[in-house]
This record gives C-alpha cells, structure tokens and sequence, in this order.
C-alpha cells in the first residue's frame, strides 16, 4: 500500500477508534456533525480540486505514495480521508474541552 494512502487510511481508524474506545461523545450519531461533514465537503471539493488537477497542480502528489484513485475534479481519494479525520479530531477536541453548542446537541 502507498504511504500516502496508509497513513490517511490509519488517520481515520484511529480518530473512530478514539471516538468510539476513550471520549465517547456520541459525535456520529449527531446529525449536526454530518452535516458539518457535508457543508466542508462541498467546500473541499472544488477548492481541492482546483489544486490538484491533472491538467495543471498546483500541489503535486508522488505516485508511489498513493493510490491513484482520484474523485471528483481529479482529486485524490486520499484527501478526503485526511479532511474526515482532521476535521472529526477537531470537533471531538472542542467537545471534550467543553465547547459544545447549544443544549440540544448534548446527549
């Protein structure tokens, strides 16, 4: 597996893990947190893919360390593995230092 790919996809096992094994917050169950998901994804995506096009990249990956697979706008899939566990480790660091919203959010 490319390097690239394996540490995004450890990024992710290991941000679920700390979420479901040590805080248990409840995040994934939280429509609010799918949502944020949604709303930075439509953000990512043509921002993102604006900097990675084949035709023109501005950020320019190795190929040997990823795996090639790129959606949408030419994206690799690997970025959206990293957006999820960066973002979700941000949002489970402001619940656990107590900013959590609105009542309602809380379980």
């Amino acid at each position: 597996m490319a390097e690239y790919t394996a540490l995004a996809v450890t990024a992710v096992v290991a941000i679920v893990a700390l979420e479901l094994a040590v805080l248990r917050t409840g995040l994934f169950r939280r429509p609010a947190y799918w949502v944020t998901i949604g709303i930075c994804a439509a953000f990512m995506v043509p921002v993102n893919g604006w900097l990675t096009k084949l035709s023109a990249p501005i950020v320019w990956y190795s190929p040997a360390m990823r795996t090639g697979w790129r959606f949408p706008l030419d994206i690799p899939v690997e970025d959206f593995a990293f957006g999820f566990a960066l973002l979700t480790l941000v949002l489970l660091s402001w619940w656990r230092a107590g900013i959590q919203g609105s009542t309602e959010d809380r379980p």
